[in-house]
This record gives C-alpha cells, sequence and structure tokens, in this order.
C-alpha cells in the first residue's frame, strides 16, 4: 500500500502540484498529509514486523537465500523509514499545520520540493523490498 502511495507520488501528485498554487499545494498536501500520518503507521509497522519475523523463519529454518532475501527488505524498509521520518514526516508536519491554519505556506513550493527530492529514493527502497519479499516466497 505504501509502495503504491509513493509510487503514484512519484509518478503524478509530483506534475500535478507543478499546476497549482502555494494555496492549494498547502491545502492538498497538509490535509492528505494529516490523514496519512495518522493512518498509515500501522500498515507500515505491520510491513517491517512481518518482513523482520520472515528472516527470522527463513534463517531459523536454515534458508540462506531466503533469509539473505528478507533481510534485504528489512534494510531497505528501515531505510525508508529512516528517510521518511527525517526529511518527509517533517515537511508534512509544516504543511498539516499551515493547512490546519487555513493558510498557504510562505515556503510550500521549497518544502514540497524536498519532500520531492526524496519520493524516487523511497519508491526504489519499497520497490526492494517487495522484489526481495518475492524471492523470499520463490525459494520457500
Amino acid at each position: 500500500m505504501i509502495f503504491g502511495t509513493d509510487v503514484f507520488a512519484a509518478v503524478v501528485q509530483r506534475s500535478a502540484l507543478q499546476a497549482v498554487d502555494d494555496a492549494a499545494l498547502t491545502a492538498a498536501m497538509g490535509h492528505a498529509h494529516r490523514v496519512a500520518d495518522k493512518r498509515f503507521p500501522p500498515i507500515g509497522i505491520t510491513g517491517l514486523v512481518s518482513a523482520v519475523l520472515v528472516a527470522v523463519v527463513a534463517a531459523a529454518s536454515g534458508n540462506v537465500v531466503a533469509a539473505t532475501a528478507a533481510s534485504i527488505a528489512v534494510l531497505a524498509l528501515v531505510v525508508w523509514l529512516g528517510i521518511f521520518a527525517k526529511i518527509s514526516l517533517p515537511v508534512n508536519k509544516q504543511l498539516v499545520d499551515a493547512a490546519q491554519r487555513g493558510r498557504a505556506h510562505p515556503n510550500a513550493r521549497v518544502l514540497q520540493a524536498t519532500w520531492d527530492g526524496v519520493i524516487n529514493v523511497r519508491v526504489a527502497l519499497q520497490a526492494t523490498a517487495l522484489v526481495a519479499l518475492c524471492v523470499v516466497l520463490a525459494v520457500a
């Protein structure tokens, strides 16, 4: 789910937001992040915990390929989480705050450019985790 959302942001949202003014950007992204930042954590936690459990089970069963692939997935998800927490989430919070006050953020474009600046890396990390977990399924 988070992979799909990040892909949408990279492929569609980034270009679409270039066509709106700062007030619309602040309102749309601020309110979207307000909702997403409350609803997505259980999804992300479930994905990360599941990948860790798969890595543990694969290692315990002696399946080196599956254990390695699952560990790669875990690493990709942890790095994704670090990027989100350090770069994306602070941007989200600023846009949420401005949107809730009903004002365009004075640096809306800079904030969005910061957020957009890591979206391709976030997509690549999610894709890496997805492919690695597919490898686990293939060799299990």
